[in-house]
Formats: C-alpha cells, sequence, structure tokens
C-alpha cells in the first residue's frame, strides 16, 4: 500500500493568465487570496511542515492561475522557497498549473532548474469549436505538443477536463477522454462545468443560450469517464471542484451540477452498476438476504451517499437484508455476493 502524500497547496489567484475564458471568474474559484511573495510562500511550507509527519511523502503544488504566464523572474522569486525544501530532503515533489499554451523547452528548462517535477494542464476539452466557443485561446494542437514537450522533458503530467462546456456534446466529451488515454498522462482531475457569477457563461445562461448538466446528467456523464480512465489504469485525482466559500450556491455558484459529495455520488452510481451486474447472475434474489464482500476501501462507495445503493436494493429486490463486509485484504477490484 502506497504511502499517502501529503500536500502543500500554494494559491497563487489569477496570477500569468491574461485570457478570460466563458466559465472562469478566478477570484470566485481561488476564493479570497493575497498576492503571495517568497517570503509568504517560505512561511506557508513552514507551517504546513509542521502540521504533517516528517516521515511521509510532500508536495508542494501551486494553484490559481497559469503559472507559467507569470514573469519569468516572478516565477523564480515564488519557486525558490520550493526548490530550497526540496534541495534540504523536506519535501518530494513540486507542482505546477498552467495553460497549454503556455508551455515551450525554454519554460520547462526554468522549471526544472527549479526543482518542478509535474505540470498540470487545464486542458478542459479537445474539441476545438468548443475551445473557441469557450474563449479558451488555444487549440487541440496546442494541447498535443505540450503534451509532447512535458513528457519528452521527463515531468509527470496531469491534465483537467471538463463536462459541460457551452457548445459541448457527448461526442466531444468522448473524444477528448480518447486523446487523454493515448497521451497517457499520470494523472487527471474532471470537473463538471458550473456557471459562476460575473462571466461569459453567466450571460449565456442568462439568455437562455447556455443550460447546464442537471445533477443526474453530470452524474451519469461523470461515471462513464472515470469508469474509462479507471479501466485504463489512469489516476483521476478529483471529480468535482472543491468546496469554498465561495463556491458554493447564492454565493459564486449561479447554476450548473454543484454537489460537495459530487464525486462520492458518481461512485455511488458506479458501484450500483457493479452490483446490480453481479445479483444478475442469481437466480433467485427477491425476500432473501445478502452479503457483499468488499475491500475496506470501498465500503462507504458499496453502500452508497447517504446510504443510497443499500435502500435501492432492499427496495428494488424486496430484501430482507443487506449486509457489507469489508477486509483490507480484498481487491479493491473485485466483489463478491452472497444470496441466503
Amino acid at each position: 500500500m502506497s504511502k499517502k502524500k501529503y500536500i502543500i497547496p500554494i494559491f497563487i489567484p489569477h496570477r500569468g493568465c491574461p485570457h478570460d475564458c466563458s466559465f472562469c471568474n478566478q477570484k470566485r474559484i481561488a476564493g479570497n487570496i493575497k498576492e503571495m511573495n517568497g517570503k509568504d510562500i517560505e512561511i506557508q511550507i513552514n507551517e504546513y511542515l509542521n502540521l504533517y509527519p516528517k516521515t511521509t511523502k510532500k508536495e508542494i503544488a501551486f494553484y490559481g492561475g497559469s503559472f507559467t504566464g507569470i514573469p519569468i523572474n516572478k516565477q523564480k522569486e515564488l519557486l525558490q522557497p520550493a526548490y530550497k525544501a526540496k534541495v534540504n530532503g523536506i519535501i518530494d515533489d513540486i507542482r505546477i498549473s498552467t495553460r497549454p499554451d503556455y508551455i515551450d523547452t525554454n519554460i520547462l528548462k526554468i522549471l526544472k532548474d527549479y526543482g518542478v517535477t509535474i505540470i498540470e494542464l487545464g486542458v478542459q476539452t479537445t474539441d476545438d469549436e468548443v475551445l473557441k466557443y469557450n474563449k479558451r485561446g488555444h487549440t487541440k494542437s496546442d494541447v498535443a505538443k505540450a503534451v509532447a514537450t512535458i513528457k519528452k522533458e521527463g515531468f509527470k503530467l496531469g491534465l483537467q477536463m471538463m463536462l459541460g462546456l457551452a457548445g459541448d456534446s457527448v461526442t466531444a466529451i468522448d473524444n477528448t477522454v480518447k486523446d487523454f488515454i493515448n497521451w497517457k498522462p499520470n494523472f487527471v482531475r474532471v470537473y463538471p462545468t458550473l456557471v459562476i457569477k460575473d462571466t461569459f457563461l453567466e450571460e449565456l445562461f442568462n439568455t437562455g443560450n447556455y443550460i447546464p448538466y442537471t445533477l443526474e446528467e453530470a452524474i451519469t456523464i461523470a461515471k462513464k469517464v472515470l469508469i474509462q480512465f479507471q479501466r485504463e489504469g489512469i489516476s483521476v485525482i478529483r471529480v468535482g471542484l472543491q468546496t469554498t466559500e465561495e463556491i458554493t450556491y447564492g454565493k459564486g455558484v449561479v447554476a450548473g451540477p454543484y454537489h460537495p459529495a459530487f464525486r462520492e455520488m458518481v461512485e455511488t452510481e458506479i458501484y450500483k452498476e457493479k452490483i446490480e451486474g453481479l445479483l444478475k447472475d442469481k437466480k433467485v434474489i427477491f425476500n432473501k438476504s445478502i452479503v457483499v464482500h468488499c475491500n475496506t476501501r470501498e465500503a462507504s462507495r458499496v453502500s452508497g451517499y447517504c446510504q443510497s445503493n443499500k435502500n435501492y436494493f432492499l427496495n428494488k429486490y424486496n430484501l430482507k437484508s443487506m449486509k457489507i463486509k469489508s477486509t483490507y485484504q480484498k481487491d479493491p477490484d473485485q466483489l463478491e455476493i452472497e444470496v441466503f
């Protein structure tokens, strides 16, 4: 079992990105964040280090803007404290996030010189029409070039995609997933599109030119995407936006499939489908009792969000009982069901 990696987050509020994409209001997405300098970052790193066990793996991650669009001297200032911690063996990785069109060999040399090991690209979609409609300012070709250059230089690669952008389609989403799989990233993030206040997408929504996914639609599509990535052995480190003071209904979010437990709800549906498939192989189910055997880490997903899977199967098959027995020795990818 791999050791947990502890993240030291450094938020760089909307630095380095001159674009105003249809969906983006970085101030609201990132929350109320002050400008950071090298000294601030050093203090923040030390504060987190005091909280984390010394023997665990640690990663400094820069969030909140297109890092490589920041002036070079500022990039170096921000990276210096992280680099110092890495050189001294205090942390293991440094991660930055940026746009695909803000990557070239010169930039990568600077990042490598300052200890960066992981680069995350905000791709969102690989459909050129959807990219254009959402004012992304880059093309699929830019993404492919950035991916190839990053991998050639030996960095770990993360890719971000969004579901339900303006002008999006099931075909565009499927093709984006296929492209991601072909690029073989180390990890991906998947976000359902939300309508954030003071964005172009809000204008489209208010004029009836954009209809966001319902929560149920987003869960169904995210389930399909998550299954495809998992089948290919690609780690999905986040599904859905992280809750902040601004990312919640009535504040920053105007409309869209927001839920603080979005990933849990998606995984609930995945496990419901798995259990349903196993039950179909059983000849007699109604009025019986069942026991689902699973890995301990999967037990809550088997039970479902707010025990929704358990209630679903109890009602559908008029079960006398449904118990979940778990052990860490069980293969996480395997479920077994007893009927008696």
